[in-house]
C-alpha cells in the first residue's frame, strides 16, 4: 500500500513538473520563437491565424490547469478578490458593446481571464517551495539558453538588424528568442530576480549562473529603461521591506509624478523645451506622439473608451482625420499600461485595474513581510511587481495576453496575495502543515481549519 501512495505521489510530482513547464514555456518561449522580424504579422497584436492558433491553446491548457486545481482544497484561491474581478469583467464586457467589432473585444477578454487563470494555478502547481525554485531554474535556464543560443548561432533573428523592416535604429540591440529587445530586456529583469531568488532556496550556483547571464543580456538588449530600473527597484523593494509606509509611499508619487511628467511632456511645448534643456529626450523615444492621440481619443469618450484592446490598429482609426497627420495611428498600443485601460474602458477601467495592481498589492506586502512566511519568496514578488508598475509608465504590459511581462507580474500579483494569507497555521496545527507541504503530491494536500496558501509559506 505504502509503495502504492509513493508510486501516486512519483506520478503526481512528475505531472505537476510537465504542466508546470508547459505552463512556463508557452508564456515565456511561446509558440513562434526566434520571430521573422519582416513577416507581417508581427504588426498585427490581435488579429490574425496565428492568434486562433494561441487562443485554441490557451483554451486547452486552461481547461487541464482548472480540472487539475478543482482537485486541490487550494481551489478557492483562484482569482482572488473575486468581487473587484468579476466588476472589472462586468465593465469590459459592457463596454465591449461600443466596440467596433464587440465580438473580437469578447473574445480578447476571455482569453485574458484564461491568461489570468493559468498565471494564478501556476502557484498552486507545485506541491512546495523546493519544487517551485527547482521548477523556475530549470526553465530560466533553458530560456536564457535559448536566446544565448539565439545571439550565437540566429543573429539574424536574435538581433535586431538594419536590414529590418521596422526600428532600423536599434541595430546591434540583442532580443534574444522575444520579438523586441523591450521585452527581452524585461524578461531579463525578471530573470535576474529569479536567479537572485534561487540563490536564496539553495540552488546558489545555478541562481548566480542565472542572474549574472540575465544581467548581461539586459545590457546588451539595449533596454535602457530596464537596465536603469533594475538597481533602483532593487533598493525600492529593499526600502519595501523595512519601511513599508515609506515605501508605498515612494511606489504611490512615484507611479502619479512619473506619469504627470510623461503626459504633460507630451502636450505642453514649454515643458517638452524645459526637459530637452536637462538633457531629457521630451518625446521618450516617440512615444509623445502616441500619448497625444491617445489622450485626444480618451477626451472624446472618457467614460467607456473603445472596448477591451479595440483601438489600436483598426480600420477606423487609420481611415480617420488623424491617419493624415500622425504616424502614431500605426502604433501597437498606448506605450503607457494606465492609459491604455483608459482606452480600454475609461476611468472606471483605469480606477479597477488600479486598486487590483496597485492598492491592493501594498497592503498584501505589509502583511506578507509582517507574517510568518517564505520572505525569499515575498520578496521575489515584491521586485517583480515594483518592476513591472514602473514599466508600464512606459509599455503597455496589462493585459498583453503573450509574452512574459504580463504574465509574470501576474504572477507577482497573485503571488503577494497568497504570501499575505501564508504562515497562519500556529500551535498543534503547525506540524501537519510542515508535513503536508513536504509530502503532499498535487491535488492531494489535506484541508487545513483555515485558508492557507498549501504552497507558498514557509512550511514548503
Amino acid at each position: 500500500m505504502a509503495d502504492m501512495d509513493k508510486t501516486r505521489g512519483r506520478e503526481g510530482g512528475t505531472f505537476a513538473a510537465f504542466l508546470f513547464l508547459a505552463i512556463f514555456s508557452y508564456f515565456w518561449v511561446g509558440l513562434n520563437p526566434f520571430p521573422d522580424p519582416n513577416a507581417a504579422s508581427l504588426s498585427t497584436p490581435y488579429g490574425g491565424s496565428s492568434n486562433v492558433i494561441n487562443q485554441l491553446i490557451v483554451i486547452v491548457m486552461s481547461t487541464v490547469v482548472l480540472m487539475t486545481i478543482l482537485q486541490n482544497p487550494a481551489r478557492h484561491l483562484l482569482l482572488r478578490p473575486y468581487g473587484l474581478l468579476i466588476c472589472l469583467l462586468v465593465w469590459l464586457l459592457f463596454t465591449g458593446l461600443f466596440a467596433g467589432d464587440p465580438g473580437a473585444a469578447y473574445r480578447r477578454i476571455v482569453f485574458a481571464i484564461l491568461v489570468c487563470l493559468c498565471a494564478n494555478a501556476m502557484l498552486l502547481i507545485p506541491s512546495n517551495g523546493k519544487q517551485f525554485a527547482r521548477l523556475m531554474c530549470a526553465g530560466l535556464a533553458c530560456t536564457i539558453g535559448l536566446s544565448y543560443f539565439g545571439v550565437i548561432a540566429l543573429p539574424h533573428r536574435a538581433i535586431h538588424q538594419a536590414t529590418d523592416a521596422l526600428e532600423q535604429s536599434l541595430s546591434g540591440d540583442w532580443r534574444g528568442h522575444f520579438g523586441h529587445k523591450n521585452v527581452a530586456a524585461a524578461a531579463m529583469v525578471y530573470a535576474v530576480f529569479f536567479g537572485l531568488y534561487a540563490r536564496k532556496s539553495g540552488h546558489n550556483r545555478l541562481g548566480l549562473l542565472i542572474t549574472v547571464s540575465a544581467a548581461f543580456f539586459v545590457l546588451h538588449a539595449g533596454g535602457k529603461t530596464s537596465a536603469a530600473m533594475l538597481p533602483a527597484i532593487l533598493l525600492l523593494a529593499w526600502i519595501f521591506e523595512r519601511w513599508t509606509k515609506i515605501g508605498a509611499v515612494l511606489l504611490v508619487g512615484g507611479l502619479v509624478n512619473l506619469n504627470l511628467v510623461l503626459m504633460t511632456a507630451a502636450v505642453s511645448p514649454y515643458f517638452s523645451s524645459l526637459l530637452a534643456s536637462a538633457g531629457v529626450d521630451p518625446t521618450f523615444t516617440d512615444r509623445g506622439s502616441i500619448w497625444r492621440l491617445a489622450l485626444s481619443a480618451i477626451a472624446e469618450r472618457p467614460i467607456i473608451g473603445y472596448g477591451f484592446q479595440s483601438f489600436w490598429q483598426t480600420e477606423a482609426l487609420f481611415n480617420s482625420g488623424q491617419a493624415m497627420t500622425t504616424w502614431a495611428v500605426t502604433a501597437a498600443n498606448s506605450h503607457n499600461g494606465y492609459v491604455e485601460q483608459l482606452i480600454n474602458g475609461g476611468i472606471p477601467a483605469l480606477a479597477m485595474v488600479v486598486i487590483w495592481l496597485v492598492m491592493l498589492p501594498i497592503g498584501y506586502a505589509r502583511r506578507a513581510l509582517s507574517g510568518s512566511n517564505d520572505v525569499a519568496l515575498t520578496r521575489l514578488f515584491l521586485r517583480i511587481w515594483l518592476f513591472s508598475l514602473f514599466l508600464a509608465c512606459l509599455e503597455s504590459p496589462f493585459f498583453g495576453n503573450s509574452g512574459p511581462i504580463w504574465f509574470t507580474m501576474l504572477l507577482a500579483v497573485f503571488g503577494l496575495r497568497l504570501q499575505a494569507n501564508a504562515g497562519l497555521v500556529s500551535g498543534r496545527a503547525a506540524p501537519a502543515a510542515e508535513e503536508l507541504s513536504t509530502l503532499a503530491p498535487l491535488g492531494k494536500q489535506a484541508t487545513l481549519e483555515r485558508p492557507v496558501n498549501l504552497m507558498l509559506s514557509r512550511r514548503l
